[in-house]
C-alpha cells in the first residue's frame, strides 16, 4: 500500500448501518433512556468484535502499541463499545440533556483566559473520546461560542447524527475542501468563536509531519496547525475522555500562540504538532479505549507494513 492510499484508508472504509437505523436508535435512546439501549449496544458491540477481521488488526497493533502488552479479546471489546458508548451519548448531548452527565474540567482557566480577552482560538481535538462534551462549559461560560471544521465526510457523518437527534441548538459546521472555509474561519475566529478541528488523521494529499508516536514512527497532518499560524491564532489541545457510565472529563492544554509568532513560520508549527502528538500520546496510554482509530494508523509509512 503506498503512502498516499494508506493516509486515506480511513475514508475508504465502508459505512456500517443505514440512517433509518440510527434515527429508530436515537429516538428509542431519547425517549426510553440510556440504561434502556446498552443491551442493543452490547450487542452491536459484540457483532463488530466478531464480524470486522480487519478492524480486529489493527486495534491489535494500536492497542499492544497503547498498553504495552498483547491485548487481550476483552481489551478489544472494551474500546469498540467505548466507541459505540461515545456516539449514543453523542445522541444526548445534542438534544442538551449535559445534565445528565458528570462532566470534569481540566485547564478550564485557559477558556476562560479566551473567553474573558474577547477574541477566538482554535481547539485541535482527535478521534478521541467525545468532541460534543465541549458544549457543557457553555453553562459555565456564558456566550461562548464554538464551530467545528470538518472534511466532508465526517460532516456528512456528523449531519446524520443531528438528524436523528433532532437537536434545539445545532452545532455550527463549517465544511473544509471549500474555497469560502478559510474566510469562514477567520470570521469566526475574529467575532471569538472557537473553532474545532480534528488533526490525527492525513487525507494523504496534504503535508504532513513524520513524528514518533507510541513508539513508531507515524504522520500527523500540518493543514491544521499551518492554518493556525496563517491566521495568526492561538491554539489548545482538546479532548472529552470517557471514564466510563456517564463520566467524562474535559482536557484543554496550551499547543502554540501565533499571535505574536516572529521567525521561522515552518518550525513553529513543526515544535506545535510535536506538542500536539506528545498530549495525544500521553492520553492513549492513559485512556487506551478512548482513541477511536480501526485502521492502519502506522502504515501510512514508506516501507511501515506492520503484522499483527
Amino acid at each position: 500500500m503506498n503512502e498516499a492510499a494508506a493516509s486515506t484508508e480511513w475514508r475508504r472504509q465502508p459505512e456500517r448501518g443505514s440512517a433509518a437505523l440510527l434515527r429508530a436508535m436515537a429516538w428509542l435512546s431519547l425517549h426510553a433512556g440510556r440504561r434502556a439501549v446498552l443491551p442493543l449496544l452490547h450487542a452491536t458491540s459484540l457483532y463488530y468484535l466478531l464480524f470486522a477481521p480487519r478492524a480486529a488488526r489493527h486495534m491489535r497493533i494500536y492497542l499492544r502499541r497503547a498498553l504495552g502488552r498483547e491485548p487481550r479479546i476483552l481489551d478489544r471489546y472494551r474500546l469498540i463499545f467505548s466507541f459505540a458508548s461515545a456516539i449514543l451519548d453523542r445522541l444526548f448531548l445534542l438534544a442538551g440533556r449535559c445534565a445528565q452527565y458528570r462532566i470534569s474540567i481540566e485547564g478550564e482557566e485557559l477558556i476562560r483566559e479566551v473567553a474573558q480577552s474577547g477574541g477566538g482560538a482554535m481547539l485541535l481535538g482527535a478521534h478521541m473520546g467525545s468532541f460534543e462534551v465541549l458544549r457543557a462549559i457553555g453553562g459555565r461560560q456564558p456566550g461562548l461560542a464554538v464551530a467545528m471544521a470538518m472534511y466532508e465526510e465526517n460532516a456528512r457523518k456528523v449531519n446524520a447524527v443531528m438528524a436523528a437527534a433532532c437537536p434545539r441548538d445545532p452545532p455550527e459546521i463549517i465544511a473544509l475542501g471549500h474555497l469560502d472555509a478559510m474566510l469562514r474561519i477567520r470570521e469566526r475566529l475574529d467575532q471569538g468563536v472557537l473553532v474545532g478541528m480534528l488533526a490525527d488523521r492525513s487525507l494523504g494529499e496534504e503535508p504532513a509531519r513524520q513524528v514518533r508516536f507510541l513508539g513508531h514512527e507515524a504522520r500527523f497532518p500540518l493543514g491544521p496547525m499551518h492554518m493556525a499560524a496563517l491566521l495568526r491564532q492561538r491554539v489548545l489541545f482538546m479532548a472529552g475522555l470517557r471514564r466510563g457510565g456517564n463520566s467524562y472529563h474535559l482536557i484543554f492544554a496550551p499547543l502554540a500562540d501565533f499571535r505574536t509568532m516572529n521567525g521561522d513560520r515552518a518550525a513553529a508549527v513543526a515544535a506545535a504538532v510535536d506538542r500536539y502528538v506528545g498530549l495525544l500520546e500521553r492520553y492513549c496510554r492513559s485512556d487506551p479505549y478512548n482513541w477511536f482509530n480501526f485502521f492502519d494508523f502506522w502504515a501510512q509509512q514508506p516501507g511501515a507494513g506492520i503484522r499483527a
